[in-house]
């Protein structure tokens, strides 16, 4: 089971790595070739003619980024049919898929805090909002990020902005994520914790302190809150 975490990171590499070839119909084939995976059989994945297919390899088409899109989407499906084999090995290459990740997205636009709020049923903590939009959020287990995360690993957690916000999931009060932020160079805009219905006041000073707004979840549980979460992506 490959988590939509690490799945959405391979595909933004490969999507990446496609991008900045200076040869992207042979960047293409490579991916297809590495995902084991022929013409005709991406072409009926992509609803599309192996002749397309193979005129973007041969250089013959442009692709633009929705294609690059549905490209590496479909080369991801064939693979989840497959058991996941090449993605799992890819994300050991390149070093993702750290445990105390549970889910990461960033957005195209930016997505009000108060539409934060609503999507984690949130009761704001501290005495003010003080930022108005987000424009990413990722959701941590919290137990997993104190044992396990280092110092170097909590910089990949900010994702491509710090304007975004960290959600801790199996939160007991409170405090052990805000002095994992307290002590962090980098501070997120927003701090949301989820598991507990009683905050440790200091995890409310420390958020006050560090200009950090503090949003207690009141979601029943965590799947609840991940599906919540998706009404952030649209």
């Amino acid at each position: 089971m490959v988590s939509r975490y690490i799945r959405d990171l391979v595909a933004r590499r490969i999507a990446g790595d496609i991008v900045w070839s200076n040869n992207i119909g042979r960047s293409l084939k490579k991916w297809r070739e590495i995902f084991n995976v022929l013409q005709i059989d991406l072409a009926k994945a992509m609803g599309v003619s192996p002749s397309v297919i193979s005129d973007y390899e041969k250089g013959r088409r442009v692709p633009g980024a929705k294609f690059i899109k549905r490209f590496v989407d479909a080369l991801l499906r064939i693979d989840e049919e497959r058991g996941w084999i090449v993605v799992q090995d890819l994300a050991k290459a390149m070093n993702i898929g750290n445990p105390a990740i549970i889910d990461m997205r960033e957005f195209d636009k930016p997505v009000s805090i108060d539409k934060l709020i609503d999507a984690v049923k949130g009761c704001p903590l501290t005495t003010r909002l003080t930022l108005s939009y987000i424009y990413g959020y990722t959701v941590l287990d919290s137990i997993e990020a104190i044992e396990s995360l280092s110092g170097t690993e909590f910089f990949q957690i900010m994702g491509m902005t710090t304007q975004r916000a960290l959600i801790f999931t199996r939160v007991t009060t409170g405090r052990s994520p805000m002095v994992a932020v307290r002590v962090s160079p980098l501070k997120p805009a927003v701090v949301v914790i989820h598991g507990t219905r009683k905050v440790d006041p200091l995890a409310i000073r420390l958020a006050d302190k560090e200009n950090v707004t503090l949003i207690l979840s009141l979601h029943k549980n965590t799947q609840d809150l991940l599906q919540g979460l998706t009404s952030l992506w649209y």
